[in-house]
């Protein structure tokens, strides 16, 4: 379910942090669903427990989950987090549109992109 790409010049918490961001957002883990603990995920991703924790902790400062001492993390039930989210994603994917318009990119090439991102690939 959790994915890293060890080749990618993103960091490892980025990408673990959006990984979590991107499950949340097309419904695989549900509001007040158990994360796997830092540990457990350290271990499965085979990456070091702080960088676990570190993306932990940003997922919590933004919103996206919350702790219980003793008992772990969860995903929250703070919709209105996500929403936001998704806005500020269309106004930024809307801007980035009008740019590559303004350039020549044609909306075939528009197109060929999202078709690629969409099926996993990196959008180049």
């Amino acid at each position: 379910m959790f994915t890293i790409n060890y080749q990618s010049r993103e960091p490892i918490y980025e990408q673990l942090y959006n990984n979590v961001i991107r499950l949340i957002g097309i419904g695989v883990l549900s509001p007040h669903e158990k994360l796997p603990t830092v540990r457990a995920m350290a271990q499965q991703l085979g990456i070091n427990p702080n960088t676990v924790s570190k993306s932990y902790q940003m997922l919590e400062q933004s919103g996206y989950i919350y702790s219980t001492v003793g008992k772990g993390s969860f995903v929250a039930d703070n919709s209105s987090v996500l929403n936001s989210h998704r806005e500020e994603t269309k106004k930024n994917l809307s801007k980035a549109l009008k740019q590559a318009s303004d350039v020549g990119i044609t909306k075939e090439e528009v197109n060929a992109m999202m078709n690629d991102i969409y099926l996993g690939g990196d959008g180049k």
